[in-house]
């Protein structure tokens, strides 16, 4: 099983970025064997968060094999080509690392701040994916869309990875589904997907007829995950700050089909993460991978949890890895 390390990037108003933390666990999650850091993204975020391609370019030159991964851009947002060059350099500059990760997004806030109506975000993801993919892998791009056009235009550094680095994209609805086969090379499930709903999508995702430019159809789950000596140290280290981090996710994704999972108490949080002992962790790893999962990105540090915690837990993954 692939694993992943999905990072805290949460700020604090008063501070200047500072991401040391996660990069002493980018390099020990390198050690470990870890297939992935994986970053997300957020605007209009009162307690902090740090951008998501800066970010990624500082934790690029500060590792050295690790796969670099994002989970997920919010495509609508973004000027196609400038995001294109952007994360075409990144992948240059990491010698090959990048796995770019989309979202729709939801959030109204969001979308005002750029300027982007809500309305038009699924035409403006799949014109966004095209003209990237299309800049990624040819000389020469001439492209009109309803957002964007461009005449003869190109890359002067393309990405390393031939033909490109590989797409995600996440969602649960069946019209992502579909289109995460049809434009993109993997599915990235929600913190939140609930197991018993998960046999039945990764079916229907795998029914569609994958894109021309598809290079695979890999189910990637993101899941709370925690490994300590004993289920209760686990819940004893971890639930109060995930408690307090979905508590505040109860005002964030007041738009999201999702939001009542974040108001669950620790026993369905815990039926749907990764979250024990070593033998227990590995388990839960196991029962996925036989589900059809190709990789887990484990979210383990929620704002309040400990540095040190955090690295245990890292390193305990990384014996089961």
């Amino acid at each position: 099983m692939r694993l992943g390390l999905y990072l805290n990037l949460y700020g604090r108003p008063d501070e200047r970025p500072r991401l040391e933390d996660a990069v002493e666990q980018a390099r020990l999650a390198e050690q470990a064997g870890f297939e992935w850091i994986v970053l997300g993204e957020r605007h209009l975020h009162r307690p902090g968060y740090h951008e998501i391609l800066t970010s990624l370019t500082y934790l690029a030159a500060r590792t050295d094999r690790i796969g670099l991964a994002t989970s997920g851009i919010v495509a609508p947002l973004y000027d196609p080509v400038v995001l294109a060059e952007t994360l075409a350099h990144i992948d240059v500059l990491s010698g090959g690392r990048l796995t770019a990760g989309f979202v729709l997004g939801y959030r109204p806030e969001e979308f005002a701040l750029y300027g982007v109506t809500q309305a038009e975000r699924v035409a403006r993801f799949e014109e966004c994916l095209t003209i990237l993919t299309r800049l990624w892998t040819s000389d020469e791009v001439t492209y009109d869309g309803k957002f964007t056009s461009i005449r003869e235009a190109f890359l002067s550094l393309r990405p390393v990875q031939t033909p490109r680095p590989r797409l995600w994209n996440g969602g649960r609805v069946s019209a992502v589904l579909e289109r995460t086969a049809r434009m993109c090379d993997g599915w990235t499930t929600s913190f939140n997907e609930l197991d018993a709903d998960l046999p039945a999508k990764i079916a229907e995702y795998r029914s569609y007829p994958a894109g021309e430019v598809s290079l695979g159809r890999d189910v990637i789950l993101c899941r709370e995950g925690f490994c300590a000596p004993t289920a209760q140290d686990a819940r004893r280290v971890l639930e109060e700050p995930l408690r307090a981090l979905y508590d505040a996710y109860t005002g964030w994704k007041r738009t999201s089909a999702d939001a009542s999972r974040y108001t669950q108490g620790w026993d369905d949080i815990a039926a749907r993460s990764v979250i024990g002992s070593p033998g227990e962790c590995a388990e839960r790893l196991a029962q996925y991978e036989e589900m059809g999962a190709d990789g887990i990105i484990l979210r383990m540090q929620p704002p309040g949890l400990s540095q040190a915690d955090a690295l245990r837990s890292i390193e305990a993954f990384g014996n089961l890895v």
